[in-house]
């Protein structure tokens, strides 16, 4: 005779490796933290006042008021 199998048992270690692998994909997917969202926002302001700051006026030399 065979080996007796909780069926169950089984079962839920199966959910539990598909949860698992599930789970990692979604890190690589989504897997950036709050800290470098904000980090990320903030540098991205500082760069678009920095070429504001920076930008020339539509009137220049040549052009009518």
């Amino acid at each position: 005779m065979g080996d007796v199998i909780n069926l169950n048992r089984y079962r839920k270690l199966k959910q539990r490796a598909e949860r698992a692998r599930q789970t990692g994909e979604k890190r690589a997917r989504f897997g950036v933290s709050k800290a470098e969202r904000t980090k990320t926002a903030v540098e991205r302001s500082i760069e678009i006042r920095r070429l504001d700051g920076a930008r020339r006026d539509d009137n220049g030399p040549g052009k009518p008021d």
